[in-house]
């Protein structure tokens, strides 16, 4: 059985078209779990009236994307778990095809099909990489679809919009009761997990002929902006977070001779993302400081058991 876990947040029409793919699929043992963040009674009304199959667990605050998740992993029951964004739309053949990806080996414990973006002509994401700054790559973000990622293989992770697992994958790699990680509220998570997976042996395997639409950001990114890079349209709090997070993601993953090998990167890329706040956005060295408990709990707790690459 799929377990398809989707995390509702923003507009009615969204959590509609992205159930309605689901229920659409061609392979049919599928369960399908909604988190819904949303605070919208609408969004709960569409799902109880018009998709009653739907196991439905409201929450009376946003708790973000990684928590929600937890939630609908803990009351899930399928061997594989495909994690959904709201703002996604499946193709009829989405499941049918991804599954294939598990079969190449027992030890591949993550899928990434080719996620579209809503003219179905640019390429979203072909699977994620890691950076040599440690920081998220997607293959093919906004470029044209036109064969360059048409051949399946293995990649690092997925992207989390679009994240299918192996349940024994996220058994193996989670903490305590958490499967993804809440110190990442937002953004990241996906990273984070692929990066445990792939440290505990798992791999990741692209497949794309499973299709998928993908309307990036559309929970939080303001709709008139064309901006590619995050930190040009996120408010302070979202950056602080996205800083923060890539912090906390090296800090958990990288060992010894990875960061040996990448601290020059590193060291190169954080100077310039510090020297444009100190510029131009100088409030933000407060929020950082005041998130940096957390990074600071993360270093105690990695050390204090011995993980030291």
């Amino acid at each position: 059985m799929v377990s398809v876990i989707i995390v509702a947040y923003a507009r009615e029409d969204y959590i509609n078209k992205c159930l309605a793919s689901v229920v659409s699929q061609s392979y049919p043992r599928i369960e399908t779990l909604v988190v819904d963040n949303s605070l919208n009674p609408k969004i709960r009304e569409i799902i109880r009236d018009a998709y009653p199959d739907v196991r439905l667990f409201v929450q009376d605050k946003n708790i973000f994307y990684g928590a929600a998740l937890n939630i609908g992993i803990r009351h899930s029951r399928g061997d594989y778990i495909l994690c959904l964004n709201d703002d996604v739309a499946l193709d009829k053949f989405f499941i049918e095809k991804a599954l294939k990806g598990f079969s190449i080996c027992e030890n591949v414990g993550m899928v990434s099909g080719k996620i579209l973006r809503p003219d179905r002509a640019t390429i979203d994401s072909a699977g994620l990489f890691l950076s040599l700054w440690c920081a998220p790559r997607e293959r093919g973000y906004g470029s044209r679809d036109a064969g360059a990622f048409d051949k399946e293989g293995f990649i690092f992770g997925v992207n989390g919009a679009v994240a299918f697992y192996r349940r024994k994958t996220l058994d193996a790699i989670r903490d305590n009761d958490n499967y993804f990680d809440t110190d990442l509220s937002m953004f990241y998570e996906d990273l984070d997990i692929a990066w445990r997976a792939q440290n505990a042996g798992w791999r990741c395997y692209y497949v794309p002929e499973a299709l998928a639409i993908h309307t990036r950001g559309a929970s939080w990114r303001p709709s008139h902006t064309a901006r590619r890079f995050a930190s040009l349209y996120l408010n302070d709090n979202l950056h602080t977070q996205l800083i923060k997070n890539r912090y906390l993601a090296i800090i958990k993953n990288i060992s010894l001779l990875g960061l040996v090998g990448r601290l020059p990167f590193i060291l190169f890329h954080d100077l310039l993302i510090w020297l444009y706040i100190v510029v131009f956005k100088p409030r933000l060295i407060k929020l950082f400081f005041y998130n940096a408990a957390i990074l600071k709990k993360a270093v105690q707790k990695r050390f204090s058991v011995g993980k030291n690459g």
